[in-house]
């Protein structure tokens, strides 16, 4: 393509099914959008969820919130994380996950990525001995899976405890097992960008009864957590309710009846975007001096997003880049910048962190990270457009150094 340009907004998101619609008018026609009902008739919709992703997954239980980062705060008060505790993370991730961890007052500790944007394990073994963490907040950075057999090993041997933030792997598996089933509890996102599009809110998953109760209790469900169906046995509620404060962090009904019917639509989205997300790694790899992950054949990723790193660019000339390709409709996050902007930050940025941290593996890689979204209404063909607008923009760029 000699001019290539893009005439398409790659922030759109998945539309909401007319069941979503239909069932949220119906919520709203009676009025009672709150996630329990004192008169205890019918099923809340919050409660169905619930009990369609455990059934998805595969899990025992399942509490909604209003969050992702609800979630992963909630679970990390779970598991016993308390003030001042230090929690292990992959330094590839994205604000809510460290603000997680500063909601339970604890300190974010940073493991190195690898150049698949990956965990790196060699360093996570070595921070799981020397910093004294009993909990590893993973992270499948925007769907990248890593070896999660190994993984488990490492952290089976320093008995830490895992949560896995799966924003951007819903529906993903790692050889056969879904992510999110590995660690002690796994959390997931309804955020319009991610795979099941309800604006915003959380689902945590867990086989462990404590953690589910205790889940269920920090969520925000008073007394009325009997209307749960997802949930373990009442007893394990007896213990904890007296001792577990109420975070107000649950669900909406609402919220609930528009991702309903997008669990059933994983699969069928699942397979849309990989054949798009193919068609950019493959045009990208084909690019001079730009790199794309390697994927294990383990790896059953759901890739609502493409990323690739582009080499031997300055700061200067990788803006330059970066507006060339607005300019011809390819807007292009970048991991590099200085400074945070829009939903795009890294850990240099994160000045709540009490010690600085460094990390030259993972600084060097984000330095060279390109990210772009893969909106489900991009046609196969314009896919050949985003590739050719790239190798266009950096053709341009790079004959003037």
């Amino acid at each position: 393509m000699d001019d290539p340009r893009l005439d398409l907004d790659l922030s759109l998101p998945p539309p909401i099914p007319e069941q979503g619609i239909k069932r949220a008018n119906e919520i709203m026609a009676t009025g009672k959008l709150h996630r329990y009902g004192e008169d205890r008739n019918g099923v809340p919709e919050a409660t169905a969820l619930e009990e369609d992703f455990a059934t998805y997954v595969g899990t025992k239980y399942c509490a909604a919130l209003n969050s992702c980062g609800a979630a992963m705060f909630v679970a990390l008060k779970c598991v016993g994380v308390q003030h001042g505790d230090k929690v292990l993370m992959n330094a590839f991730t994205l604000a809510p996950v460290p603000g997680a961890v500063a909601h339970a007052g604890a300190q974010p500790v940073f493991i190195e990525i690898n150049d698949n944007y990956e965990i790196d394990l060699i360093d996570l073994d070595k921070k799981a001995a020397n910093t004294g963490a009993r909990v590893l907040l993973l992270s499948h950075m925007r769907g990248h899976i890593c070896d999660m057999e190994k993984l488990m090993v490492i952290c089976n041997r320093h008995g830490l405890q895992v949560i896995e933030d799966c924003a951007h792997t819903m529906g993903a598996k790692w050889d056969g097992k879904f992510t999110g089933t590995f660690g002690t509890v796994g959390c997931f996102s309804l955020q319009s960008y991610k795979h099941a599009n309800a604006g915003e809110g959380g689902l945590l998953v867990t086989d462990d009864p404590d953690i589910a109760a205790k889940a269920i209790l920090y969520s925000g469900s008073y007394m009325l957590y009997a209307q749960h169906k997802a949930r373990p046995d009442l007893s394990y509620f007896e213990k904890y309710r007296g001792v577990i404060p109420n975070f107000s962090m649950r669900m909406s009904n609402l919220v609930a009846a528009i991702a309903r019917p997008q669990i059933d639509l994983l699969s069928e989205r699942a397979a849309q975007w990989n054949a798009r997300y193919s068609i950019l790694a493959a045009g990208f790899s084909r690019i001079q001096n730009v790199r794309v992950p390697v994927r294990s054949p383990e790896e059953e990723y759901v890739m609502s997003s493409v990323q690739f790193s582009v080499k031997g660019l300055s700061a200067d000339e990788m803006e330059t880049f970066l507006e060339k390709c607005a300019s011809r409709g390819v807007f292009i996050k970048w991991f590099g910048r200085k400074e945070p902007q829009g939903f795009t930050s890294i850990h240099e940025h994160w000045q709540y962190v009490d010690e600085r941290q460094i990390l030259p593996q993972s600084t060097r890689i984000l330095n060279e990270v390109c990210d772009i979204r893969i909106p489900l209404a991009l046609p196969l063909e314009s896919c050949e457009t985003i590739v050719a607008v790239v190798k266009h923009c950096l053709d341009e760029v790079q004959s003037r150094s």
